[in-house]
């Protein structure tokens, strides 16, 4: 009898291992998404599909048609990126298919933080940052794009120039002052 079949656990890699498609999302929300951060994902998964994808088939392909392939590295290794590639297809496509795309450049200027806004704000120290609000899947630190279900950000939203917010962060309770909200096209 076949190991694989009878042994559990055996094959785990077979499995579809892509996080759920709300991963990261508060239950019962929608995933709010900016035009370039869907465009982003949109064009990730036709580079997969059309082109990552297609180049690993024919390495397996190729793989095969050369005889034993228990011993065969181009094609132990070709399935296993095939996988990969396979999971994160699905994982894209169930990502824009709750993509909610809202444009902050098109929102009408408005004095409250929402989802898409670019925040200033103050800290403790009086140190000044600016701040991106977006989607989950654009998080990006460096650039200051936050998402807008982490702490600061959900402190924020709603906030007005002017307010103090309290959050929680890894370094434990923080307040912080908004100095200015704009909407803006964000910067790829």
């Amino acid at each position: 009898m076949n190991k694989e079949f009878s042994t559990p656990g055996a094959g785990d890699d077979d499995q579809d291992e892509s996080p759920d498609p709300a991963f990261g999302l508060p239950p019962g929300t929608r995933n709010y998404i900016t035009p370039g951060g869907h465009a982003r994902l949109r064009s990730e998964l036709e580079h997969l599909l059309r082109v990552e994808r297609p180049q690993v088939v024919g390495v397996v392909q190729w793989a095969a048609s050369n005889g034993d392939r228990s011993e065969n590295a181009d094609y132990i290794y070709g399935k296993r990126r095939l996988r990969e590639i396979d999971r994160r297809i699905r994982f894209l496509t169930r990502r824009l298919d709750l993509a909610e795309i809202v444009d902050p450049a098109r929102r009408e200027n408005t004095e409250q933080v929402f989802f898409g806004a670019t925040v200033t704000i103050c800290d403790e120290q009086g140190l000044e940052n600016t701040y991106q609000i977006v989607g989950v899947d654009e998080t990006d630190s460096a650039r200051g794009h936050i998402s807008w279900v982490s702490p600061l950000a959900r402190a924020l939203l709603k906030a007005r120039e002017g307010d103090t917010v309290r959050f929680h962060s890894p370094l434990g309770w923080r307040q912080v002052e908004v100095v200015a909200v704009d909407y803006r096209r964000i910067e790829e």
